[in-house]
Formats: C-alpha cells, structure tokens, sequence
C-alpha cells in the first residue's frame, strides 16, 4: 500500500457537487493539478450534457492533450476531420493542434483530459482559434 506524504492518493469525482449543479449543465474537476498536489501532469474530469460541448469552441493547446471516453459518444473535430469517440476511447490531442468536441447525442458523455505537461496555471488552458 502506498503511503500518503500530505497529497491524496485516492482522487474521487465530488458527486455531491456535480449533481448541485444540475446535470443539464457541463461539469469539471480537476483531479489533480498544479493547485493539489500535481507534478507533471492535470487530469480533469468532464461530464458534458447533451447539446454541450467545448466551451471555447475550436482552439488549440500549448501542451498535449488526452480523452479517454468514460461514457457516451463524443464529437471530436480534429483539422477538420470529424469522429465519433465511444466509451473505452482514447483521443489523442498534440500541442498546437485545431480541435473541438461536442456532445451530439442523447446521454450525457463523460471523459477524463489528461493534459501533459503539466499547463501554466496563470494560462488560459484553451486558446481560441
């Protein structure tokens, strides 16, 4: 069993709070970041309704971003090109790449961003393009 030095080991999804806001709202977490205990890397979580989706709209990244679809099926625009992300995909996003995703369908989509390195926490994580 690993041990504890001051930063939590086990990260969980504050419920409580996800479903104060509603589920007809996006809601994000960060499970670990620069503010809690991260080194190198932010991890976020992100349920999105239906309807929703990136708040920026297309924009790019000064570091390299990861989806991993929990569920739902995510829209994903990558340059261009369109895809449909279901749950137990992984979504690669490379720094400085056009991107968007949306939540198309009729369920709410969750997925894990994992941002690597770890961004600038005095930056915009999305830069509008």
């Amino acid at each position: 069993m690993a041990k504890d030095d001051g930063r939590e080991t086990l990260r969980h999804v504050d419920e409580a709070a996800r479903l104060a806001r509603g589920l007809d709202k996006r809601y994000e977490q960060n499970l670990i970041d620069a503010t809690n205990g991260g080194m190198d890397t932010m991890v976020r979580y992100v349920a999105t309704p239906p309807g929703e989706g990136s708040p920026a709209g297309l924009h790019i990244h000064d570091f390299d971003q990861l989806f991993y679809i929990v569920a739902g099926v995510m829209s994903i625009e990558i340059e261009g090109d369109t895809f449909e992300a279901e749950p137990g995909s992984l979504v690669v996003f490379r720094q400085g790449v056009p991107h968007r995703n949306w939540n198309g369908g009729g369920e709410e989509t969750i997925h894990l961003a994992i941002n690597t390195p770890m961004p600038d926490p005095d930056k915009p994580l999305a830069i509008p393009v």
